[in-house]
C-alpha cells in the first residue's frame, strides 16, 4: 500500500519510512507542510504519517484541510508534544491515532497494521477473484488453500489492478504506484512485473490481459481449468 510519511526529522522520517518499506508499503516522504497538502490533493494513500510541527503548514492545518474535504485517509500523527491538550486537539482535527516521540518501532508497526485493518474492514478486507483470494490489509493472496509467493512490487502490481478488476488501468498510472518519488521504475521495469505475475497467476482463473496502447486490466478467466 502507498503511504506518506509527512516529517522534518531527517532521522526519524528515515527509521519510519525504513520501517515501512520493510513491512512491503510504497512510501513517500516529504518534510514540508504544503508540499504535503498539494501531494494529498494529487495522490491517494492508503495511510498519512504525521508529524504536528512542520515547515510550510503544521500538521493540524493539514489534518483540518483533510476533513474538511472529506478525506477519510487514516492519519497517525507523531510528535514529541506529549501535552493532554496537545493529543487531544489532534484527535479532535481528526486524527486516527497518535504516538508520542521517542516510540519503539515495533509499536509503530503495530499501530500502522491497526489502522489498515480498520480501513480494509470497512471495505472489503478480502477481495477474491477466479482461485485468487487477496488480503489487501494483510499483504497475502491466497490461491485456492496455498499461499502466492510475491515479491513486494508484484503484490503492489495486483492490488493496483485488482482493485480496478474489469477495468484499464494505465501504464503511467502503474509505474506511478509502484514507484516512490525518490525512485523510477522504467516501462522495462513494468513489462518485467507484469511477465512475473501473469506467470504466477497462470491456473489461477484469473487473466491479466494486455489492452495495447492503453494499459492492463485483471478479468476472469472463464476457460481456465477447474481443479
Amino acid at each position: 500500500m502507498r503511504i506518506l510519511v509527512v516529517e522534518d526529522d531527517a532521522a526519524i522520517a528515515n527509521a519510519v519510512c525504513e520501517a515501512l518499506r520493510h513491512a512491503g508499503h510504497s512510501v513517500d516522504h516529504l518534510a514540508d507542510g504544503r508540499q504535503a497538502l498539494q501531494a494529498l490533493h494529487e495522490h491517494a494513500f492508503a495511510l498519512v504519517v504525521l508529524d504536528l510541527g512542520l515547515p510550510g503548514a503544521e500538521g493540524g492545518e493539514i489534518l483540518r484541510r483533510l476533513r474538511s474535504n472529506a478525506d477519510s485517509v487514516p492519519v497517525l500523527v507523531i510528535t514529541a508534544r506529549e501535552e493532554l491538550d496537545e493529543r487531544v486537539r489532534a484527535l479532535d482535527l481528526g486524527a486516527d491515532d497518535y504516538l508520542v516521540k521517542p516510540f519503539a518501532l515495533a509499536e509503530f508497526d503495530a499501530r500502522v497494521r491497526a489502522l489498515l485493518r480498520r480501513r480494509a474492514s470497512q471495505g472489503v478486507p478480502l477481495l477474491q477473484i477466479g482461485r485468487l483470494a487477496v488480503d489487501l490489509a494483510g499483504r497475502r493472496a491466497m490461491l485456492g488453500p496455498a499461499a502466492l509467493d510475491l515479491t513486494a512490487r508484484e503484490f503492489g502490481l495486483l492490488e493496483a489492478l485488482l482493485l480496478r478488476r474489469g477495468r484499464v488501468t494505465g501504464r503511467e498510472q502503474l509505474i506511478e504506484t509502484l514507484c516512490q518519488w525518490d525512485e523510477t521504475l522504467s516501462d522495462n521495469g513494468l513489462d518485467i512485473a507484469v511477465h512475473r505475475l501473469r506467470r504466477k497467476l497462470s491456473g489461477s482463473g484469473v487473466q491479466l490481459r494486455t489492452a495495447r496502447g492503453l494499459g492492463y486490466l485483471l478479468e476472469e478467466d472463464d476457460d481456465a481449468e477447474q481443479p
